[in-house]
């Protein structure tokens, strides 16, 4: 299995060049005004012309009005959307399109209970839980509780770089990756070199588990 791979936060066109180029499966464009990776309809327009068939262009969303996601699609051609705050499931299908709904592990959570909550999510993105921030705070949370097989993907983010995101998915078992501060020079001013390294990262990584499982096989 190939692990995916969304690069958040985007905010400049040549940081979404680098990211497709580097082999990023998903692009993600923040239009929560409280995120210092906030991009208006202008931005999002421009970084859209860079993203190519098969690559999906996500919207990123916190508790957001109707007129407010209205707006963006009118602009911007995402392919799918990814709510992260307490966005009931009546409201995360009201859009038609793919959704991935984003959870902050707070310690009450158990994540087996959230297709129960949101039957037609897409996939769900388990992240970092702090008091303060929605997302983007560059600190992990225990990879552990990421391991459970739902119905539907599962995305790991929090505190992901190049450095432990081997180790992440080798706890986890995530079906994808997303990363945004880890691949950064400054609060949505990504690293090219950051990027490829991240992404070299995951590629290792599965082509490491590729050959243990062909291992297990052949004993």
């Amino acid at each position: 299995m190939r692990t995916r791979i969304k690069i958040c936060g985007i905010t400049r066109t040549e940081d979404a060049a680098v990211a497709v180029a580097a082999g990023a499966d998903a692009i993600g464009l923040i239009f929560f005004p409280g995120s210092r990776r906030a991009v208006d309809l202008a931005q999002a327009a421009s970084v859209a012309r860079e993203i190519p068939p098969l690559v999906d262009l996500v919207g990123v969303f916190v508790d957001p009005g109707e007129p407010d996601i209205a707006s963006v699609l009118d602009k911007v051609p995402l392919t799918a959307l990814q709510f992260h705050g307490s966005e009931p499931a009546a409201e995360c299908e009201r859009y038609g399109l793919p959704y991935i709904k984003g959870i902050r592990m707070m310690d009450q959570v158990d994540p087996a209970q959230l297709p129960g909550k949101y039957p037609s999510a897409g996939a769900f993105l388990l992240d970092t839980y702090h008091a303060d921030t929605l997302g983007g705070t560059g600190v992990s949370f225990d990879w552990d509780r990421a391991r459970i097989k739902l119905p539907v993907p599962v995305i790991l983010a929090g505190g992901l770089n190049s450095g432990n995101v081997g180790e992440a998915l080798g706890q986890s078992g995530a079906w994808a990756v997303d990363v945004s501060t880890g691949v950064e020079f400054g609060p949505g001013r990504k690293s090219p070199d950051k990027i490829r390294s991240f992404c070299q990262a995951v590629a290792a990584w599965d082509l490491q588990a590729a050959r243990t499982t062909q291992g297990a096989q052949a004993k």
